[in-house]
């Protein structure tokens, strides 16, 4: 079920929403937290559909401020979706105009769910210090997507400069599959040490950065950033030691192959995540990511972001 209201405001939004409780049981009381997006008027399908796919696993309030254009005269225009529209959740989007484009917490003071979690998700157009914007100060998590932005190592940056506990960014989401199976070659590997490292991946991947960063971190051993052309993600790791090199590589999508000494090469099922497993993924934990954290702070100002292309040392 899809609601229109059109110039309307907070209040009337929060008594249709009781009205349609009232009148059929059409949105569950169940929700564990609530999901403020804050994007562009024209961005929002992707997000709210990535979301209600979440929702099947963390059932939520999705509230949605979509920024209509602050040259338009001011008004608010809204849309509720219940029922098939919004998977496990409800979607409430607000279309602000004029001086209510901008995020604000009073847009959506009077909709929270009471005494649960608040997330706010940025997944176009990170702000310049998340934890100070209106909503990043009332939220327990604040998610951006620094892949998503013009510069996404300048993004990076900014998050670096600008952390605070609950922060963290999807491009760091993206890596828990690597990172897991990375984590479990080295743990059952001999005790011969890392010498060096090269993370190959897109130019264009904050991912690959985030890698090398964590690597840098937990190895402590130079690590070389190879530079893939863009939109290819993460394809290879190879860590050097006097034993042999370990290497990971994902030559397609889906399947990597995983090499070491003295063992047959094993393929792994490494697939790219979607929009929706990531968002999931962060809305499972409502505790800050200390290792992003570290990673952020302590890891990236020690990474050399030189990156040399395929074939150069």
């Amino acid at each position: 079920m899809i609601v229109d209201l059109p110039d309307t405001t907070t209040s009337k939004i929060s008594k249709k929403i009781m009205a349609l409780r009232e009148a059929g049981g059409v949105i569950a009381l169940g929700r564990v937290l609530t999901l403020v997006v804050v994007t562009k008027s024209g961005l929002e399908e992707e997000a709210i559909e990535a979301a209600n796919e979440a929702s099947r696993e963390h059932p939520c309030r999705i509230i949605v401020l979509a920024d209509a254009g602050a040259d338009a005269p001011t008004r608010l225009d809204a849309q509720i979706r219940v029922g098939g529209d919004a998977g496990a959740s409800e979607v409430i989007l607000l279309r602000g105009y004029g001086e209510l484009a901008r995020e604000s917490e009073s847009l959506v003071a009077a909709l929270l769910l009471p005494d649960a979690p608040i997330v706010a998700w940025w997944p176009h157009g990170a702000p310049d210090n998340a934890c100070q914007t209106s909503i990043g100060r009332i939220a327990h998590r604040r998610i951006t997507d620094s892949a998503n932005e013009a510069d996404p190592q300048a993004a990076l940056e900014t998050i670096r400069q600008t952390y605070k506990a609950g922060d963290t960014d999807l491009a760091w989401t993206r890596l828990t599959n690597w990172r897991i199976q990375l984590a479990a070659v080295l743990d059952q590997a001999d005790g011969s040490p890392v010498t060096a490292v090269a993370v190959e991946g897109a130019s264009d991947s904050p991912s690959t950065i985030l890698l090398a960063a964590w690597l840098t971190l937990a190895l402590d051993a130079p690590v070389t950033i190879v530079a893939d052309p863009a939109g290819t993600g993460i394809r290879r790791v190879r860590l050097s030691r006097t034993s042999g090199d370990i290497q990971l590589f994902r030559p397609g999508l889906t399947v990597a192959e995983l090499t070491q000494p003295g063992q047959p090469a094993q393929r792994i099922s490494l697939p790219r995540r979607s929009l929706k497993d990531c968002l999931a993924e962060e809305l499972r934990r409502l505790d800050p990511d200390e290792v992003f954290g570290e990673v952020i702070t302590i890891g990236l100002p020690r990474t050399n972001l030189r990156s040399v292309r395929p074939g150069e040392r």
